[in-house]
């Protein structure tokens, strides 16, 4: 039986005609959250719309809060509780759980 992770990965390189790595799908989330359509960004706009991907991804797990959107749109969150010290794989699990949650919460999977 094929794990959740394995059913969105093959839903995304459907969707995408490739599958996308981890950083690729963390930006596509923080696109989501945006709202925003897919362009051309600055470094530091990317790195922006990975941290609004993070902040979305981990809130269901009670580490950030979401406190609404500034004057331009983008959303922020304020930190709620400090994440434990995780090493490589365990930061990698909590990520991909984290993302598998989100795709269910869009009925994605």
């Amino acid at each position: 039986m094929k794990s959740e992770w394995q059913l969105l990965q093959e839903k995304l390189k459907d969707r995408f005609g490739e599958e996308p790595d981890m950083d690729a799908l963390i930006f596509l989330i923080g696109l989501q959250e945006l709202g925003k359509p897919f362009q051309k960004y600055k470094k530091d706009e990317k790195l922006g719309i990975m941290h609004v991907a993070i902040c979305s991804l981990l809130e269901p797990f009670g580490f950030y809060v979401y406190e609404g959107k500034d004057a331009d749109g983008w959303p922020h969150w304020k930190l709620n509780e400090e994440l434990p010290p995780l090493d490589a794989k365990q930061q990698n699990r909590l990520i991909v759980d984290a993302i598998i949650d989100y795709f269910k919460r869009e009925d994605f999977i």
